[in-house]
């Protein structure tokens, strides 16, 4: 079977080159397309038709901007089955999985093209004080300028749609550098972005290595960086442009806290199950899969037993077959990291009650319990198919464990209590907290991000929209103001 070659794309247009880059489908190994590396002439031509097309493109009208928003949104829509299998090959994510990436893509297009519509500012009267009467305020938004967005590997597509819908929104050129193993599927975005009326320079999407990236990173041109990755690239990125606007997503170490009131046997195993599905999800590689979770004493080993249930029932194989619920990690050595990690608990007295074992980038989903205060499956991200079970005495304690942690983005919480949501979502020093499921619950609109280590600034579509413009200012003097 021929292998697919996918070009990048400098302000819109496709280009390749002589350096050819292997994308690999890290089950098997095998080959799923090609790359060309864009060179350093390439990342000049996209910065500098960025800059030049970035005050024409802030005055596009709404209604432009949202039909092609729409025009996007519809087109992944049709194309959603061979997107999801690019994204399954690329990454090993489950088919199941990968197809809800593409839906939950075209759902952020779509929101975008709904918010562009709305994005209109407000007016201020300014006649409160004796010396401004006749005075108004127009206060809108006006992007920031150019917008670099680096995308990982575990969510190739929307979480490169959650950079590119934002700015396309409110009028923001940017530039999209995919991850290294995973650059197909956003290439395929580009090639429908190539399909509309977008100006000239107002996009590209390039793939480069990391290293080349800093380059853009540093040019001054692209006053905005738009992160999502790991923590010390992230903050590192922080550290060399503290002049420019910086947001970052760079994940955590998400906590599920199972109440003392959570007594029902039917609420239970809802839990149980939710639990086991989202702690191995995508083999999980997201940056909200649980992985730390806590259960009042008194239900511990119900909810023991019920998530090893259910975890033993989750499917493990090729991640482009229909029921495979687990697929590989993103190579074999993320996959021996987490080995690593899961062996040096079991050393300072963890115990594994489920999985374990790894075959290449497959490993066994894994249930621990009795970990050590210190130990990286608990202290750190595992990105990988881990779990580990904690008993507390009370909803306080497993608050408080909860924040112990050098990370912030979203809790779960299983109460039937509201004074006990309210107090959670109080207390927790996180970006989110979901009462009655899953951290890993997550709505492509509503505001998403974390505090401490887990980043900062917002995505979601319209919170990224404000975060990627600034408000400004204009006084009309002699209005007889209603």
């Amino acid at each position: 079977m021929t292998v697919p070659h996918f070009p990048f794309l400098v302000a819109g247009r496709a280009a390749t080159t002589e350096a050819r880059i292997e994308v690999r489908n890290p089950f098997d190994g095998r080959t799923v397309g090609t790359v060309s590396e864009a060179g350093p002439e390439h990342i000049e031509a996209a910065i500098a038709a960025a800059a030049a097309t970035a005050a024409e493109f802030a005055g596009t009208p709404a209604h432009v901007r949202s039909d092609v928003l729409t025009h996007i949104s519809a087109r992944l829509d049709e194309r959603g089955e061979e997107i999801a299998r690019l994204i399954s090959g690329e990454s090993g994510k489950p088919i199941k999985w990968a197809r809800v990436e593409v839906t939950r893509a075209a759902s952020t297009f779509r929101w975008a093209a709904e918010e562009a519509r709305r994005w209109s500012g407000h007016m201020q009267r300014l006649d409160t004080d004796p010396g401004s009467e006749g005075r108004v305020a127009l206060i809108h938004r006006v992007p920031r300028g150019p917008i670099l967005g680096i995308a990982p590997f575990n969510f190739p597509l929307n979480l490169v749609a959650h950079k590119v819908a934002p700015a396309l929104a409110v009028g923001a050129p940017i530039i999209v550098k995919p991850a290294p193993a995973t650059p197909l599927s956003s290439l395929v975005l580009g090639e429908i972005m190539a399909e509309t009326s977008l100006p000239s320079g107002s996009w590209s999407v390039l793939t480069v290595s990391n290293e080349k990236a800093s380059t853009m990173v540093q040019d001054l041109r692209l006053p905005v960086v738009s992160f999502t990755g790991s923590v010390p690239v992230g903050w590192s990125i922080r550290e060399l442009v503290p002049r420019k606007h910086v947001t970052l997503e760079l994940g955590g170490n998400a906590a599920v806290v199972v109440c003392e009131d959570w007594c029902d046997e039917r609420k239970q195993d809802f839990a149980a199950e939710r639990i086991a599905r989202f702690s191995m999800y995508q083999a999980g590689q997201s940056c909200i899969a649980v992985q730390r979770v806590f259960i009042h004493v008194r239900h511990y080993e119900t909810m023991k037993q019920r998530i090893l249930a259910h975890v033993g029932a989750l499917s493990i194989g090729a991640p482009d077959e229909d029921d495979t619920d687990v697929g590989p990690l993103i190579d074999e050595r993320a996959a021996v990291r987490v080995g690593q990690w899961i062996d040096e608990a079991v050393a300072g007295g963890a115990t594994v009650l489920t999985g374990g074992g790894r075959d290449g980038a497959v490993l066994e989903p894994t249930v621990i319990e009795n970990a050590p205060g210190g130990a990286r499956v608990l202290d750190d991200e595992v990105f990988g198919p881990v779990v580990v079970l904690c008993r507390v005495s009370s909803d306080e304690e497993a608050f408080e464990r909860v924040n112990r942690s050098r990370f912030g983005l979203q809790a779960g919480i299983f109460t039937a209590d509201l004074h006990t949501a309210f107090h959670a979502s109080r207390v927790l020093d996180v970006g989110g907290v979901i009462v009655g499921d899953v951290p890993s619950y997550r709505a492509d609109q509503m505001p998403y991000g974390g505090v401490k280590d887990s980043g900062t600034g917002k995505e979601g579509v319209h919170s990224a929209m404000e975060d990627l413009t600034e408000e400004k200012v204009l006084v009309l003097t002699g209005i007889d103001v209603p």
